[in-house]
């Protein structure tokens, strides 16, 4: 039986013009050390500069050809705008209110984007080896594929949230429901650099 292991990543932290500020290439370089006894078979990740200078600096920490592609599926849109019924009754305002500025061509495009992520990033095929597979993308995009994986309803993507340079890991089988393995996991960086991306009432 053969596994699929997909390793997720928000990009590092970026400044106001989208490049990586000093912190966030730190978060970069110490998540590809972390990864870097991973035998990746590909590292993709979205057009944004952020999420592309991410990949980068990972890449550089893993000691092998690799190859780095861009994927559009991996880049920062919604992935799904839900109607109001959609929603439990107690989140709906919420819900609603958050995605209230999202237009129906930006939430058509979304649906597109999330659909082929879906497809490109979660197939198991028929190989006989484990493959490990890297992306570097958007905090939106990790959490629709986590929903996807935990079967939960389009609109759960909301409300997993993920942290700069944090990780998060799928298994997929064959023969069974994928795993989450981990979820946010920031322990490769030290507390300074932990949390970013996240305000301040939220962080743990």
């Amino acid at each position: 039986m053969s596994v699929r292991h997909l390793y997720l990543t928000r990009h590092a932290e970026p400044d106001d013009d989208g490049r990586l500020t000093e912190r966030g290439v730190q978060q970069a370089v110490l998540l590809g050390r972390r990864l870097s006894s991973v035998p990746f078979a590909s590292v993709q990740h979205g057009p944004s500069t952020r999420a592309t200078e991410t990949a980068r600096l990972i890449s550089r920490q893993l000691g092998s050809q690799v190859p780095v592609t861009e994927l559009e599926a991996a880049g920062d849109y919604v992935p799904h705008v839900p109607s109001p019924g959609e929603v439990d009754p107690e989140h709906r305002a919420g819900v609603m209110a958050f995605l209230a500025g999202v237009s129906s061509e930006e939430a058509a495009r979304g649906a597109e984007f999330a659909a082929e992520a879906i497809r490109l990033l979660t197939a198991t095929g028929q190989v006989d080896n484990d493959s490990h597979h890297l992306v570097v993308t958007h905090a939106f995009t990790i959490g629709w594929l986590v929903r996807h994986a935990c079967a939960a309803p389009p609109w759960r993507w909301l409300g997993l949230d993920n942290g700069h340079a944090a990780l998060t890991v799928l298994r997929y089988f064959t023969d069974r429901p994928p795993t989450v393995v981990v979820f946010n996991d920031m322990s490769h960086l030290p507390a300074e650099l932990r949390w970013t991306g996240f305000p301040a009432h939220m962080r743990l």
